[in-house]
């Protein structure tokens, strides 16, 4: 498996889960396995390392229940201190932390998001450095025409998330750099699966990813 040397992974899981009723990043991963301790924010913390140098978290209320989950994986913690101002807040706190890392590009996926195949990864690392190559600022997989996670960002492309207003949202940055986006088609309906829902869960554990 081939990484960037200065490529950061980034999990934003500070969200309140409301809809679920439990935070999400202690849901057991893969669903009913038989491996104790095994949860969603374990599964994307080893799956990103195996791409990246190193793995941040971004907690928010959360932090000190996921805290000792991110330790022992080996990753590393940053807290949103408002992570009511939403997830685009937390995109930014993460994205400044990959900046004081001494890092220039980024792997951002979403605790929700169930991990990818590692050859999903593979494919957008490989993509990503084709689309730095010809000066383009990131790589976003895409299924069946829907974008998902995890996208690979360059620092350009870090730069511009980070100069957004607090009220902007992610899609309205992509949307505005689109030209300097690299789109990946993948088969791998995981990249665009989006659990926030106790119903959405059980989905999972049927084999079905809607």
């Amino acid at each position: 498996m081939s990484r960037a040397p200065s490529l950061c992974g980034v999990i934003l899981a500070a969200g309140d889960s409301t809809r679920m009723g439990t935070d999400k990043a202690m849901l057991p991963w893969p669903p009913g396995a038989a491996r104790a301790g095994g949860t969603f924010l374990s599964a994307q913390i080893h799956s990103l390392s195996l791409f990246t140098e190193l793995v941040i978290v971004v907690a928010g209320n959360n932090a000190a229940a996921i805290t000792p989950v991110v330790y022992a994986e080996g990753a590393s913690l940053v807290v949103n201190p408002d992570p009511s101002r939403g997830q685009f807040s937390s995109l930014q706190v993460g994205l400044h932390e990959v900046l004081n890392r001494g890092r220039d590009a980024a792997m951002v996926t979403l605790v929700d998001r169930p991990p990818v195949g590692n050859a999903t990864i593979q494919m957008l690392s490989d993509a990503f450095a084709g689309a730095i190559a010809n000066w383009k600022w990131a790589a976003v997989p895409q299924y069946q025409g829907k974008h998902g996670h995890p996208i690979l960002l360059a620092r350009e492309m870090i730069e511009a998330f980070l100069r957004a207003a607090a009220t902007a949202t992610a899609r309205d940055v992509e949307h505005q750099n689109a030209e300097h986006i690299e789109y990946v088609p993948v088969d791998d309906p995981l990249v665009i699966a989006n659990i926030n829902t106790p119903d959405e869960y059980a989905s999972l554990n049927s084999g079905s990813t809607g």
